[in-house]
């Protein structure tokens, strides 16, 4: 049996992955119904606010009488509280389900083991734990979001094979010197798609006045974009301030919504305002001294490193960071890696 539930729990996970662009501040979760040796119903929760991963999978049967003989697998323990949407415990008691097999627990204080409580208290069968590690890996951002109460932090740069980011603050030049290849933007937009915000450092903007946007990948998402200016240098007119979608921390006031904080230490403080916000996840994308910031702090959980094939000799040096390499390959000419802390 263990090796049937795990197959099962392995589609729930493929099928939770779709909502990796648009399930935030939610989790990603995928639910499958079983009967007799028979996928008859699954479904994935696609944004938050509409229906839960077990209420698809189960609207998705065609017999609902077959419910009352099904298994019902999911990669995390059913919600048992009212938020934007009923319980998903509740449902599946009321459609006499007998039994349940689940991934790992809910993080959230609000679920932690209420959901499976209830079940079990109902008379539904539990079984709890399989493929765990591959459940909470799956969602560790929210994981994260909800256990350190900030959100998860990705580091991302590309550096010079000699480990230079640009070539262009040396000269006192503006604009942006691209390092990685064409092929490899599409890679870098979809890590994006699935944070909820970029942040940068003031002399990104100055320099480089980016988009901050997700352009070549076909993700239906606005990415907060989030500036760290502590000196309030950052032009009003730069791009990132092109709508209202940005969030903006400075020493000062400015002629945009500014969140003050303090200029001394203010890490801890954007992090905690941005966790209120109900970000869930943000890619650190520079300037080399925001990136490094976060790295002397230990204030990141994973880093995607992107080494082009070309020498620079010469120019702004790349962050340095120390980590446990988790995959290393080439798209293209381009090295890819990705950290973890040690």
């Amino acid at each position: 049996m263990q090796e049937e539930h795990e197959k099962y729990i392995r589609r729930c996970l493929q099928l939770a992955q779709h909502g990796a662009s648009s399930a935030s501040p939610n989790p990603m979760v995928g639910s499958v119904i079983v009967y007799q040796g028979k996928i008859i119903g699954e479904g994935w929760h696609q944004q938050a606010g509409k229906a839960h991963a077990e209420v698809n999978a189960i609207a998705n049967v065609t017999n609902k009488e077959l419910l009352k003989k099904a298994t019902l697998y999911v990669n995390l323990e059913p919600c048992s509280h009212q938020g934007r949407t009923p319980p998903c415990s509740n449902l599946i008691i009321d459609m006499q389900i007998p039994k349940v097999v689940i991934g790992c627990r809910d993080a959230n204080s609000l679920v932690n083991g209420r959901g499976i409580a209830k079940l079990k208290n109902a008379g539904i069968e539990v079984i709890e734990d399989i493929l765990k590690e591959e459940s909470e890996f799956l969602n560790r951002r929210f994981f994260t979001f909800h256990a350190q109460q900030r959100p998860y932090i990705l580091l991302k740069w590309a550096q010079s094979k000699d480990a230079f980011l640009d070539i262009n603050r040396l000269a006192h030049q503006k604009g942006m010197h691209w390092i990685s290849s064409p092929e490899t933007r599409p890679f870098v937009h979809r890590e994006r798609s699935e944070v909820d915000g970029i942040l940068v450092g003031a002399n990104t903007i100055i320099n480089d006045n980016p988009h901050l946007g997700i352009s070549e990948f076909p993700a239906q998402k606005k990415l907060w974009r989030i500036i760290i200016d502590l000196q309030g240098r950052v032009a009003p007119q730069s791009q990132v301030f092109r709508d209202q979608h940005f969030i903006y921390f400075s020493g000062a006031k400015r002629e945009v919504e500014t969140h003050i904080i303090n200029t001394e230490n203010p890490l801890p403080e954007i992090l905690k305002i941005l966790h209120q916000k109900d970000i869930l996840s943000i890619m650190v994308e520079g300037g080399a001294y925001t990136l490094q910031q976060f790295i002397n702090a230990k204030l990141w959980d994973e880093a995607l490193l992107i080494t082009g094939p070309q020498s620079l000799s010469q120019g702004l040096a790349a962050p340095k960071i120390k980590g446990i390499i988790t995959e290393d390959y080439y798209l293209k000419q381009d090295r890819i890696q990705r950290l973890l802390p040690l």
